[in-house]
């Protein structure tokens, strides 16, 4: 690291967190970054659970903690309050469902002022808490689980079209704009799009290291997913060569799945396309769960095709409807994008 410190605010959107936010706090707590060389703002939705009880009780007592109330109670509006709010020189998010490594901070610092990218970020460790939660975990960190998105399985060091939460030069707020709030989902893509466009470049780097705690039940996982497909569609009506052709790939099997389904009750040899597409799809489930339990052990992986099918089915199905809701928004591409 240069001999020059920078002074780091640690900014965190949360809504009703209280089940983790202790944990992420003593995360921050032990960074091996100078503490008073850190703030941490929170942005809370206007919780209503014992989120904030539970930050008063579990705050850092050597670093400052401001806490702001965000009405629109949603990741948007919640950064761009804190960004806003925000001293440092460097702004790093955090998720209230995430712990940091302990040289998290410095690791984000170093990676900004070596590389001299405008954004970083480390792969996203998923943490299951039971047995469905190791199987989620699993199948977030497989490319046929998720897709493209390399911060979910790469161990190289390289630049990417996105990250994992992100550390920025507060200036490059000045430079794009801050997150659209429009946007419920996806608002991270959305930023990093305009970011590139602006001639950013965004550094994946493994030295980043944090660890997320995954939905642990099945409709939290498909409501999270769905409303990932949901609001995928905004983005593309924004900025449509954002897409990657995988991103497509799951609401065209779910289209393909629901067409077949309606042939099948008109002509007998719908059901034949049917298994066919739902049986190429349990072959390629069941091959992936194989190479993630031989990599990652076998401990929650019977439930990986669950989890696979879940993450698909939810993210093709809202983006299918997303399509019929913004069906209006075609060539709409303006937002709610404030300026810094």
């Amino acid at each position: 690291m240069n001999n020059f410190l920078p002074f780091v605010s640690l900014i965190l959107p949360i809504r009703n967190e209280a089940t983790h936010i202790r944990g992420c706090l003593q995360s921050i707590a032990q960074q091996d970054f100078p503490h008073e060389q850190m703030e941490i703002i929170i942005a809370d939705g206007l919780s209503t659970d014992d989120t904030k009880e539970v930050v008063e009780a579990s705050k850092p007592s050597d670093i400052t903690l401001i806490w702001l109330d965000n009405p629109g109670k949603i990741v948007p509006t919640g950064l761009n309050l804190a960004i806003r709010q925000a001293r440092g020189e460097i702004i790093i998010r955090v998720d209230g469902h995430t712990i940091l490594a302990p040289d998290y901070v410095r690791e984000c610092v170093c990676a900004l002022q070596r590389s001299k990218a405008e954004n970083v970020g480390g792969r996203m460790k998923p943490v299951g808490k039971n047995t469905f939660g190791k199987a989620v975990a699993m199948a977030t960190s497989s490319p046929f689980g998720i897709g493209g998105g390399r911060f979910h399985y790469s161990t190289q060091e390289e630049w990417v079209d996105t990250v994992y939460l992100g550390a920025w030069p507060k200036e490059v707020f000045k430079k794009v704009g801050l997150f659209d709030e429009e946007l419920v989902r996806d608002q991270d893509d959305e930023f990093n799009y305009r970011l590139r466009e602006a001639g950013g470049k965004i550094l994946l780097s493994p030295m980043i290291n944090s660890w997320y705690s995954v939905r642990s039940q099945p409709k939290d996982l498909w409501s999270q997913y769905y409303q990932y497909g949901l609001w995928k569609v905004r983005v593309f009506q924004k900025h449509p060569r954002q897409m990657r052709w995988s991103q497509f790939i799951p609401p065209v099997f779910v289209l393909a799945l629901l067409i077949s389904l309606l042939l099948a009750f008109i002509f007998s040899w719908g059901w034949k396309v049917l298994l066919t597409l739902a049986g190429v799809y349990l072959v390629a489930a069941f091959v992936a769960t194989l190479l993630a339990g031989m990599q990652k052990g076998w401990q929650g992986a019977w439930l990986l095709p669950l989890s696979f099918a879940i993450l698909h089915l939810s993210y093709g199905s809202g983006f299918l409807w997303g399509i019929i809701k913004f069906r209006k928004r075609w060539g709409d591409k303006f937002g709610k994008v404030p300026d810094f």
